[in-house]
């Protein structure tokens, strides 16, 4: 029958479901005959087991659903399907009960034996390391998929120009950072993303300034994209934004430098010097390169920040990302402290 191979992707689901709880269980070989994949979460298993017993939580139950992306088939005995799968994890910690989601997408091969189907490649995505500025000083309409490919956006058949965006320019009076109106956006759009926007392949950074805006942080409009931190959207046939404003790397610049009014940020050491709507970037490789940002809308029963972020979905995410596919025993963090006045 046509919808057979999906017995296998729900056994499949329950695997990894199961193994999120208990990581051992990610091991046991079912319906999936990738050795690749098994060898990589044997190792992906016992880190993570060490990552609970490090945070001194207690996994209490998981549920993840998913949904098909898109299905190609190469024969009558062979299946691609790009699949969305949505976690939630919920976790004891001192006395309290967390929960933290996260969507990921995998590109899964079916193949059918006898009567059967199994699951014989699972790729995953991992667009966290996917870099937007290469792209973006090439042809600012690029866009990056999840899978790494080069996609061109679509044209709007109007522009799309958020005029409201640009209140808030240099020279306003010095405002109050509002980090529960930065916290309250965030956990509204981290999952789907808000359509007022522009909506990016490699998300990360435009959602966190979306967040760092809706709490007040006034635009610095310059219309070069080399400077300031702004968002216009398209004009024709060009998308307008600021490199600060999309890419992690030229945000950690930004709010590395010293200026005297508009969004303005301290460097801190320690992750539990961080407050609500504060930023966290990463840089996976540890070469001074950072590719993703993450915001703090929440902190754990010891007071340590857990995080929303998007192009990988999550929400009240562990700050570290030790479960992250993109997490590197190379990797570096950034801590910024946005100025309660801005």
């Amino acid at each position: 029958m046509e919808q057979e191979w999906k017995k296998s992707l729900y056994a499949y689901v329950d695997l990894l479901n199961k193994g999120r709880v208990a990581p051992g269980y990610a091991q046991v070989q079912g319906t999936v005959k990738d050795a690749r994949f098994h060898k990589m979460q044997g190792e992906r298993s016992r880190r993570i087991a060490q990552w609970y017993e490090h945070r001194s939580i207690t996994p209490l139950r998981g549920e993840t659903g998913v949904r098909t992306l898109r299905t190609v088939r190469k024969n009558p005995s062979e299946l691609v399907a790009d699949v969305a799968l949505h976690s939630a994890l919920y976790y004891e910690k001192g006395g309290i009960t967390h929960r933290e989601d996260k969507i990921e997408s995998e590109r899964l091969t079916f193949v059918r034996t006898g009567s059967s189907w199994e699951i014989v490649n699972i790729e995953r995505s991992v667009p966290e390391r996917n870099s937007l500025r290469r792209a973006a000083e090439a042809e600012p309409a690029v866009r990056l998929s999840k899978w790494g490919e080069v996609l061109r956006a679509p044209q709007p058949s109007q522009p799309l120009l958020n005029r409201k965006i640009l209140r808030g320019t240099p020279g306003a009076r010095e405002v109050r950072y509002r980090r529960e109106e930065a916290v309250a956006y965030a956990d509204r759009w981290w999952k789907d993303g808000n359509a007022e926007f522009e909506i990016f392949e490699v998300d990360c950074t435009n959602y966190v300034s979306q967040c760092l805006f809706a709490g007040g942080a006034p635009i610095n409009y310059t219309g070069k994209r080399e400077t300031g931190w702004w968002y216009k959207g398209y004009n024709g046939t060009q998308e307008w934004w600021s490199f600060s404003w999309a890419v992690s790397d030229s945000l950690e610049r930004y709010l590395s430098g010293q200026r005297s009014s508009g969004l303005r940020a301290e460097a801190v050491e320690r992750p539990d010097q961080l407050s609500l709507g504060d930023v966290i970037q990463y840089d996976w490789d540890g070469n001074g390169h950072y590719q993703h940002s993450t915001i703090v809308t929440a902190f754990d029963a010891e007071g340590m920040p857990l995080v929303n972020a998007r192009t990988v979905s999550s929400r009240h995410r562990y700050w570290d990302y030790r479960d992250s596919y993109a997490w590197t025993d190379r990797t570096a963090y950034r801590f910024f402290h946005i100025n309660d006045y801005l």
